[in-house]
């Protein structure tokens, strides 16, 4: 699909969780939003136990539920939608930050996000995601629900 912009309406919706290593929470969106379809504008990760012992979470954002929860990322799926990665030291703190959305993904249907302690620790983390209303037209509707059908 070519890369378009569609101009968002400013009507912003947030959610957060807590999710354990290796858990999934579904983010529920679905509904009857007509010309409405979702973009992400800020994806945040934090630790839920400061300074008790070091950690490398890898959380990601998906299209559709996943079967299991890896710290593998791969930003030629089209399934993926946003990732965070935090490595965290029990003495020194944050040590590493990245965050990526791809914010010119639109969607319509729920969401899933994933988290991996990739140390091995078993840590849990934090998220807040902010999602922004976008207005598309009926032709952009339907491109996006043949190209939805063609993933799945």
């Amino acid at each position: 699909m070519a890369h378009q912009h569609y101009k968002g309406t400013g009507q912003m919706h947030s959610f957060r969780g807590f999710l354990v290593d290796e858990g999934q929470d579904k983010i529920r969106i679905e509904g009857a939003t007509g010309e409405i379809a979702w973009r992400i504008t800020k994806f945040e990760i934090m630790v839920t136990e400061p300074g008790e012992q070091s950690s490398e979470h890898v959380v990601q954002i998906w299209r559709e539920e996943q079967d299991t929860i890896s710290n593998t990322v791969n930003f030629d799926n089209d399934e993926l939608l946003g990732m965070a990665w935090l490595g965290f030291g029990a003495t020194t703190g944050p040590t590493n930050f990245l965050v990526s959305i791809f914010d010119n993904q639109l969607f319509v249907r729920n969401l899933y996000i994933g988290s991996k302690d990739a140390s091995g620790n078993s840590k849990s983390v934090n998220y807040y995601i902010e999602l922004e209303e976008v207005k598309v037209s009926a032709a952009g509707m339907a491109q996006l629900a043949v190209a939805a059908t063609r993933r799945t």
